[in-house]
């Protein structure tokens, strides 16, 4: 066949070729040549050839603006919760790459009135000790506090009522469980948002976005309290600890403002081990959510304390996971990490930006394989769009 590295047929010229002459370009064109003609990847995809070719992918790995993805694998389904603001829904669906026209399913969506009926954030679903439990953000009255309330802060601080909350489904399937309202996980009174479970020797821990005081508006750290329950925290305030502070150029907004931590960040922490040395990490989202410097951190557990926290070993070197905006893509954060469908292999289920100057309502959700260093540390990939090779088992 003639060597497709030597067409110079433009998009638009693509799209008047003959069906039949386009399809079979579709079908024979390698993994290579889409990296060297990227405007072929682009037309086999507006052809609907390219998009089923079961060996490549393409991100967004789901069309429809969404953000804090968390993904999992559970007999031979991948589940998906995501922010919608107005309700959690799971999502299920036999392949990594492809989270379009899947089914869908709502199992939780509040009534109007209560302390988590607005605003809903960052859902997360984790099974412990056979039962599934839903952590998620949320606040009563849609991220807007009366000015009795926000003149306490320094400065303007919209999420000052977020708190932290849990579902409880009974059942051994996600999809067939029953899930209903557990309970407030106790953050002191204080604002608090993407939480999630880190467990470490038995011991089940609630690692979540905070602040230092009630009314501090920001900086945002990372702060860790102990269950007694998948919903129930048996530590108190004196025993809560901060264990990550915003305190690197690439973890405030703007880039290193030496002055003014509004929005400055410490959020969205995901628990990562490795599957070879049993090493334990915590990524993080830096910097401001609706920025194009938003990016990953890493923490390291090196002692056996979690609650400890000179126990912990910060990566102050800069992002592990960061904007490449020669491929477009900024804003890349808030994470979850799951495998291939044989094991073999580790992805990062991610937002990112295409344009960030639209902010929050920029975000999609991308997928994309890593590897891990020498010193266990995972080694993250530059984010893009692809074409990436589709994961290892998926048929």
């Amino acid at each position: 066949m003639y060597p497709l590295s030597n067409l110079t047929l433009s998009l638009p010229l693509f799209d008047y070729l003959p069906s039949s002459f386009s399809s079979a370009i579709c079908a024979s064109v390698t993994l290579q040549e889409m990296r060297v003609l990227p405007w072929l990847g682009l037309a086999c995809t507006a052809l609907g050839q390219y998009a089923n070719n079961s060996a490549t992918f393409t991100n967004p790995i789901l069309d429809n603006v969404g953000a804090d993805p968390w993904v999992f694998q559970h007999d031979g389904w991948y589940y998906m919760t995501y922010t919608t603001n107005i309700d959690i829904t799971l999502l299920r669906s036999k392949t990594l790459t492809n989270w379009n026209n899947v089914e869908n399913k709502t199992i939780f969506a509040p009534a109007p009135g209560f302390p988590y009926s607005t605003d809903l954030w960052a859902p997360e679903l984790h099974s412990i000790n056979g039962n599934w439990y839903v952590i998620f953000t949320a606040d009563p009255m849609n991220d807007s506090p009366p000015p009795e309330v926000d003149m306490y802060c320094d400065f303007n601080c919209p999420a000052v009522h977020h708190r932290m909350f849990v579902l409880e489904g009974i059942g051994a399937d996600p999809w067939s469980a029953t899930y209903s309202y557990k309970s407030e996980l106790n953050t002191y009174d204080q604002f608090a948002i993407d939480g999630t479970y880190f467990q470490h020797n038995n011991d089940l821990y609630h690692i979540y976005s905070c602040w230092y005081r009630a009314y501090d508006a920001w900086p945002a750290n990372l702060c860790i309290t102990k269950f007694s329950d998948p919903s129930t925290i048996s530590s108190n305030f004196s025993e809560r600890q901060i264990i990550s502070r915003p305190t690197n150029p690439w973890e405030k907004t703007p880039y290193g403002r030496p002055f003014n931590d509004r929005l400055s960040s410490n959020e969205g922490p995901q628990q990562l081990t490795n599957p070879t040395t049993g090493q334990n990490f915590l990524i993080y989202s830096a910097a401001r959510s609706d920025n194009r410097n938003y990016c990953l951190g890493l923490l390291e557990l090196v002692g056996d304390d979690p609650m400890n926290p000179s126990d912990w070993k910060k990566n102050n070197d800069g992002c592990v996971f960061y904007q490449n905006p020669g491929a477009g893509a900024y804003g890349v954060g808030h994470a979850s990490f799951t495998k291939s469908p044989d094991g073999k292999e580790d992805w990062i289920v991610y937002h990112g930006m295409r344009d960030p100057s639209n902010g929050w309502a920029a975000r999609t959700i991308r997928t994309q394989k890593f590897t891990w260093n020498e010193d266990g540390t995972p080694k993250f990939p530059r984010p893009g769009y692809g074409p990436y090779e589709v994961p290892s088992g998926q048929t």
